[in-house]
């Protein structure tokens, strides 16, 4: 069965002044505007697209790509915010994504990034946002296992750090102390279940737990070295963002790898960096 708002591979129908006319199946023909079709697409032809409703609340489709779809969570710019309407959000499409005032957990601002499920409501049958994650997330237990390697989104901050949304299933907790540097909301990453607690909250960690970690980091490091000619512009005085932008690891990690390297007479420390030792 044919759903609004996810990615649908239609037959073309038929050709009218406005564009194709597509198989929507259980939706009925589906106009593909003329301003999508490309040379060489012709009565019969398969094609992918993206269904949802235009400014007229048509069904249209769409070979543009939207940053999320039905189902997923996002982090998206508000456009516009109207105190009566609700606010737009920018999705990648050519018809900005409402948020009505009814699904924002806090009155949202123009220009800020906002993390949002997107679905369709069922009385307007329209696809819209919602802030209010909760109802979207499972307050079960979960399936992962702490050392388990996930994927990640930046959805809130506490005093303590920052809610991550784990594969779209679950909250965990990343903490301020373990980072070192800010994150953004939307901000996705590669993260580690660090503790499952009793209650079920999950902490987790950018980094592989313990000790772990820091072998394959000393090696990563080591390679870096031969890249760079036996010279690397980064030490214990290393800014924590350069040294995450550049490895994907906290500082804490850094230094740890660093110390092994250096024990075992593998690097030595240089003005700017470490060189290999010889």
């Amino acid at each position: 069965m044919l759903e609004l708002g996810l990615h649908h591979t239609l037959r073309i129908l038929r050709e009218a002044p406005p564009g194709f006319y597509l198989d929507g199946e259980n939706l009925g023909e589906i106009l593909m505007p003329r301003r999508y079709i490309t040379p060489g697409l012709a009565l019969g032809d398969e094609v992918e697209v993206f269904v949802y409703r235009d400014s007229e609340e048509r069904l249209v489709a769409t070979t543009e790509t939207p940053y999320a779809t039905v189902g997923q969570f996002a982090g998206l710019e508000v456009i516009k915010a109207d105190s009566r309407l609700g606010a737009f959000l920018d999705w990648g499409l050519a018809k900005d994504l409402l948020l009505p005032m009814a699904e924002q957990e806090r009155k949202v601002k123009q220009g800020e990034v906002v993390v949002v499920y997107i679905f369709v409501d069922p009385q307007s049958e329209r696809i819209v946002a919602t802030t209010r994650l909760d109802d979207h997330l499972s307050s079960g237990p979960s399936p992962y296992e702490e050392g388990q390697k996930v994927q990640l989104m930046i959805a809130g901050e506490t005093p303590l750090g920052y809610k991550a949304i784990i594969e779209g299933t679950h909250w965990g907790l990343l903490y301020r102390t373990d980072l070192g540097v800010e994150l953004k909301m939307g901000h996705q990453a590669e993260g580690y279940i660090r503790t499952i607690r009793p209650d079920g909250k999950i902490d987790l960690s950018l980094d592989t737990a313990g000790r772990g970690r820091v072998p394959p980091l000393a090696q990563q490091i080591v390679k870096a070295l031969e890249e760079g000619k036996g010279f690397l512009p980064f030490d214990d005085n290393s800014p924590v963002e350069a040294i995450r932008e550049r490895f994907g690891v906290s500082k804490k990690a850094f230094k740890q790898a660093l110390g092994l390297l250096y024990r075992d007479r593998k690097i030595r420390f240089a003005q700017g960096g470490i060189e290999a030792a010889k």
